[in-house]
């Protein structure tokens, strides 16, 4: 098989469960901080159909692997459906969105840990290595990439709870062009986001790799 489609198949595969787990550890908060609305909306599951976000689970991370079926590597990043949360049902919402927010990445870096391990294991060193180095990639990239305070990604509902009541309520509105942010960032401003969010993600990548 040709070496770029196995990367590419490498990818895929990794980036299906860093999403959906993604996801299901926001739900998983959400729920025990007291809102049962992801139970009730049938988002806690590990199926990834009930996660699947047609633009940022299908079209954005497909777009983004095209490139490396040619031999020219690039970013890959991908979404699911936003986990629905009730600010209502929460005793202390500011505060407890921003938690919620927070679990998705943190759950991206544990899985980073479970990839770094796997790739110990693996001697560094063949088919198992070359796929847990993807792994650690993809999982770090989701969890910095997702700490960026642009709507719809997480770092947005962190810095939501800083922001006056108005700002607040203007700014968390701009969650349903999410989409639309994704392409912009990813088609018109790629350079400068990267230059950012790079450095952290290669300093995290030769931490957890060595």
């Amino acid at each position: 098989m040709n070496i770029d489609v196995l990367v590419v198949i490498y990818f895929v595969a990794s980036l299906l469960p860093a999403i959906v787990l993604h996801e299901l550890s926001h739900g998983m908060v959400t729920d025990r901080l007291g809102d049962p609305t992801p139970r009730m909306m049938g988002r806690l599951t590990i199926n990834p159909v009930k996660h699947i976000d047609p633009i940022g689970t299908v079209f954005l991370p497909g777009i983004l692997l095209l490139p490396w079926l040619f031999g020219r590597p690039g970013p890959v990043f991908g979404y699911a459906k936003p986990m629905p949360v009730n600010p209502a049902n929460l005793k202390d919402a500011d505060r407890q969105m921003a938690v919620i927010a927070v679990a998705g990445p943190v759950t991206n870096l544990l899985l980073a840990v479970v990839g770094s391990l796997g790739y110990r294991l693996s001697g560094g060193f063949g088919f198992a290595a070359s796929f847990f180095e993807i792994f650690v990639l993809v999982n770090v990239l989701l969890a910095v990439f997702n700490l960026l305070p642009i709507p719809p990604l997480d770092g947005s509902k962190v810095l939501a709870r800083f922001l006056p009541p108005r700002a607040r309520e203007v700014f968390n509105s701009l969650e349903a062009y999410g989409a639309l942010f994704m392409l912009l960032v990813f088609f018109l401003f790629p350079g400068p986001v990267f230059a950012i969010i790079g450095p952290v993600v290669s300093g995290l990548n030769t931490l957890f790799l060595g």
